[in-house]
Parts: structure tokens; sequence; C-alpha cells
């Protein structure tokens, strides 16, 4: 395949835009709060680097680093939590209110739990995320992975009690794969994107989410101008987006998304603008496994095709830079040990910035010494020896 940096800029109108109400005030409230119920709750930095950003001719280039969530080195246990926490309530007939982890372990229900088992598919993140959910609450969790995918990020989530293998599928055929055996065997599935006839589930998962946000939010001080997040299915970024149209109206920051070459179906989705969903099928293989997927979760498009405002695809380098920058800071900038799907955003907007041919695309997006840039580091290194490939001897596959 070509590798090149492509993107897409989608107009929108302030009419018929879909309803952001469930990433509101009072949905981020209560995300927030069952969180911070948790034992092992703290928000995440905000890594503020002002030298990179006096380099590349920016206001404020800011990563949130996502690293230390929950020691899980990921962000994707806010989503898993808050899932299975709501699925948990809504069972055990609890309120809105009383959804808490404390009133969730008691004793009393630990014989009513038992027999709920969890099921998802995962490139890693959120299958470590959803087994750890699994172990803070009492129950069983089956988590497949598709082929070739890393065996270190397999270990993470075996290590938390859960029963993990590879599948011999990709991502999206080991989705229906975990969706198939959940109805078989009545397992709960807790799938982190949307499909015909599921979406409560994935879109509890994205109300999770805007924990992050409002942490970001707050670190920030002064409101972003530009926030620039990373695409799997769409779950995170169409959960901060939203947050984002919800909180801001109006005012809120130019949403740029970015995936790999190999793995961009909102891309492509955004560049048909045909209202039909665009699928990357057969072998999909990219060093950013979390966002090595081939579909898009419906319930996250409604929200880019309105809210998000750029869409690029990029080659693998893009990944690679990024890594490095982060992983070696410009004087006294603080370090973040980002893995490939978290550091992509960063590397993009180092590019935009430096390489003149881009020049076209870095003006439509509007970036320039006013601009304050959001970036999330959505992982650390989850895969220690990839990582150790990519930012010790500059090696990464070449598809």
């Amino acid at each position: 395949m070509n590798e090149s940096i492509k993107a897409v800029h989608l107009a929108h109108t302030d009419s018929d835009l879909a309803d952001v109400s469930a990433f509101g005030p009072a949905a981020t409230a209560h995300a927030v709060a069952f969180h911070r119920s948790l034992p092992d709750y703290e928000p995440t930095p905000l890594a503020d680097l002002r030298r990179l950003s006096a380099v590349l001719g920016l206001g404020r280039l800011a990563v949130k680093d996502e690293s230390t969530r929950f020691g899980l080195n990921a962000f994707k246990g806010l989503g898993a939590s808050y899932a299975v926490a709501c699925y948990l309530a809504q069972y055990l007939g609890l309120s809105e209110g009383e959804m808490t982890y404390e009133n969730l372990t008691k004793p009393e229900y630990r014989e009513q739990l038992r027999n709920i088992t969890l099921v998802t598919a995962t490139d890693g993140n959120h299958g470590r995320g959803i087994a750890w959910a699994a172990k803070i609450f009492g129950l069983f969790a089956h988590v497949f992975m598709p082929k070739d995918s890393s065996t270190e990020r397999l270990a993470n989530i075996r290590g938390l009690g859960a029963e993990a293998s590879f599948t011999t599928y990709n991502y999206d055929d080991t989705v229906r794969h975990a969706a198939n055996l959940a109805k078989e065997k009545g397992w709960v599935l807790v799938q982190d994107t949307a499909f015909t006839g599921y979406t409560e589930v994935p879109l509890r998962i994205m109300q999770g989410y805007t924990t992050l946000a409002q942490e970001a939010a707050e670190q920030y001080d002064e409101p972003p101008t530009h926030i620039f997040l990373q695409a799997g299915v769409g779950s995170m970024p169409g959960a901060i987006a939203a947050y984002f149209a919800a909180h801001d109206g109006e005012k809120r920051p130019v949403i740029t998304i970015v995936e790999p070459n190999h793995a961009d179906c909102i891309y492509r989705t955004a560049a048909a603008n045909d209202g039909a969903p665009h699928i990357v099928t057969g072998e999909i293989s990219s060093i950013m496994a979390g966002l090595s997927c081939g579909e898009p979760s419906t319930i996250a498009w409604e929200i880019l095709k309105d809210y998000a405002d750029h869409f690029v695809s990029v080659p693998e380098w893009v990944a690679a830079k990024g890594m490095r920058i982060l992983g070696n800071p410009l004087d006294d900038d603080p370090r973040v040990v980002s893995g490939e799907s978290g550091a992509v955003t960063t590397g993009l907007v180092a590019e935009l910035m430096q390489n003149r041919s881009l020049d076209y695309l870095r003006d439509r997006i509007g970036l320039g010494k006013d601009s304050r840039i959001l970036c999330i580091s959505t992982e650390g290194d989850t895969d220690r020896a990839n990582y150790r490939r990519v930012v010790w001897d500059g090696l990464y596959p070449s598809y």
C-alpha cells in the first residue's frame, strides 16, 4: 500500500446535528462520580510541552498522559468499568445515585452476581480494562484477541484473572466471534463498538470516557482551540467530540481525527460522505494495534460526522515520530512514554508544523502561534518490546 498523509474536511451546518445530550453535564457528572468512587482513581497528568510548542510555533501543546490510569497503562479502564457498573446496577435494581464501587461490591450481592460472565474482543487495551473491571467486581471474563496480537498484551490480560486467547480472525471478525459466544452461552458482551442491535453498552463505554474529557478541560485552564484524536472504531474520539460539543456548543474546539493508512475506515467514510459506512476489509496490520479496526462504530460515526472537522489518514512513521518526540523531550518538558496508538496525534501535529509540503493542511486546520492544542496519549508502552524497537532502534514494519 502506498503510504501518505491524506486528509478530508467535513463542513457542518448548525441544523440537524446529532444529539449529544448523553455526553452533557449531567451524564459527565454521573461518570465522574462513579470513577471517583473507585479505590485507585486519580486524574491522569496533563503534560504541558512548552518548549516543543515554542519550537513548533504553537501557542500551546499539551498531552494528556493516560499511561497511569488505574495501573493499566491505558485509558480503556474508564469505559470498561463504567459500562460494567451500569450493567450491574441495572441487574441489581440499584438507582443511579447508588451506583458506586462500595455499593456494587457489598457482600449481599456476591451470590446474585456470581454467575455473570463478561466477554469481549480486543487488540489489547480494552480487554485489559474488561479483565480489570471483572476482577474488581468479582466477575469472570473471557477475552479474545485477533491473530498476530501482542503476546505481552495477552499476558497482561491473563494476569488480571481473565481467560484470554488469540483467534484466527482479524479484529472485526473477532468482535463477531465474541458476540456469537455471548448469544450462545448467555454471557454479557461488553464491546467498545456499536453495531446494528447493539448500542446500549457501547454508549455506556463512551460515557465513561467523559471523565477523561472533564479532567482535561479542568487541567487545560483556558479551552483548547484544537483537539487531535486517534480513532480505531471511533468510540473514544466520538465521546470526546460529543463532550466538547455538549459543554462548549458553538465555541467547541476544532476536532481532527487521525487513523493509520492501513485501518482508516472513518477517514474513508468521511471522504465518501455518502451516508454509508466504508469498511476496510482483509488483512489489517499496523504498528498502531489499538487503531487496527476496519469498521466504524455506528454511534461514534453519527457524532463524528457532525462534530469532527478534519479526518486524516497517516503512514506508520507518523506514530513512530510521535513516540520519539514524546519519549525524548526538549529541555524541561515532561517526558511521556507513549505507545504506537497513543503518540500518533503528536507525531502528526509536529509533521504539520515542520513539513512545508503540508502547509495546505496546516492552514486548513488553522494551526499557528495562537493555537492551543490538546492531544491524548491513550496508552503507554503496552508492548514494551515493540516500543523499544521503534524508539531505540528506529524499526517498525513496512507494509
